[in-house]
């Protein structure tokens, strides 16, 4: 018996009793009891009560490979060269960039929890098994299309998209790559490649979103000044199905990625900039110049962010950006 076997037997969310659990799987009590503390190594919080059994305080709606895949549309299933879906990994971005799909070939990897999540500029994302969307999405460009450097925004409208569409939620986007819905973080998205001497590239997306996490977890997750937020706080109830929300994003990925090289940015822009957080907003942004502070005015055709400074209007294309209070 694996963790893996106790965390199915568990997601319903019932009670069920260290005997029951033990006859079912043909081992001792005592290896239930090992194999909870894994669960713990999750972030799950297994209740247990003595005489009574174990449960876990919310049923989960764990994510599997045959049903993911049954939800996508039979073009992009088609497109697959691999999707896997694991109970723990390092990191889904990680584990694409080792190896490209073939050209037109789409590969997802799906984690229930990453151990070593993160986000922009290394930064830590560490959320429950089972709480949040852990998926990544790799594609073989190839040719290197014009506007690469704009695709994390363009993936961030894809984002939004499906959020607007399955989850009926409007959310808005934070240059370069934060989701954000009231002035909380949402999730995040890193976008990695490597360019090929032939001329390729090979990009692969990730997204992280918080989807239904233990409330007193969501202070802690983020350093922005009102916090975190996760799917089902923004709809004051259940968030959809994590399952069907993957296979969205899958979907409208893989759209994004055929048709990137002849759309390029501009079949995004306009819907990156009705999102716009930062638009008319205060911001200080750190850079290898230095920190400087002035007004967000938006992005160019290019994606970069403008920002009207004391020295007139600055054109960012790599930097971390904070909005200042009072912004």
């Amino acid at each position: 018996m694996t963790a893996e076997h106790l965390l199915s037997a568990l997601a319903d969310g019932r009670t069920h009793s260290g005997e029951e659990l033990a006859r079912a799987f043909g081992v001792s009590r005592a290896a239930i009891w090992k194999q909870i503390g894994k669960l713990a190594d999750w972030g799950l919080t297994v209740e247990a009560a003595p005489g009574t059994g174990y449960r876990l305080p919310r049923r989960l709606d764990l994510i599997e490979a045959g049903a993911l895949r049954a939800a996508l549309e039979p073009r992009v299933a088609a497109r697959l060269e691999r999707l896997e879906v694991f109970t723990e990994l390092g990191s889904t971005n990680r584990h694409l960039l080792a190896a490209p799909p073939p050209v037109g070939k789409l590969d997802v990897c799906v984690a229930e929890f990453q151990t070593a999540g993160r986000g922009r500029r290394g930064r830590r994302w560490n959320v429950p098994l089972g709480a949040g969307v852990c998926l990544s999405a790799g594609w073989q460009f190839a040719d290197t299309p014009a506007d690469l450097a704009a695709l994390t925004l363009a993936v961030g409208v894809v984002v939004r998209r499906v959020l607007k569409r399955v989850a009926a939620l409007d959310i808005e986007l934070k240059w370069p790559n934060d989701l954000v819905w009231d002035e909380r973080k949402l999730g995040g998205i890193l976008l990695e490649l490597s360019a090929e001497a032939q001329g390729g590239a090979h990009v692969v997306a990730g997204i992280g979103l918080n989807v239904a996490l233990p409330p007193e977890l969501l202070p802690s997750l983020s350093d922005w000044p009102r916090g975190a937020v996760d799917l089902a706080t923004a709809l004051g109830r259940d968030a959809p199905s994590r399952t069907a929300l993957t296979a969205a994003l899958v979907n409208a990925l893989a759209e994004l990625f055929a048709d990137y090289p002849a759309t390029g940015f501009a079949g995004y822009r306009r819907d990156w900039r009705g999102g716009d957080f930062l638009r008319g907003r205060t911001v200080r942004l750190d850079d290898a110049a230095g920190p400087v502070t002035g007004t967000a005015l938006g992005i160019d055709a290019d994606g970069a962010l403008l920002i009207e400074t004391a020295a007139g209007v600055r054109r960012v294309i790599a930097g971390d950006v904070s909005v200042r209070s009072g912004g």
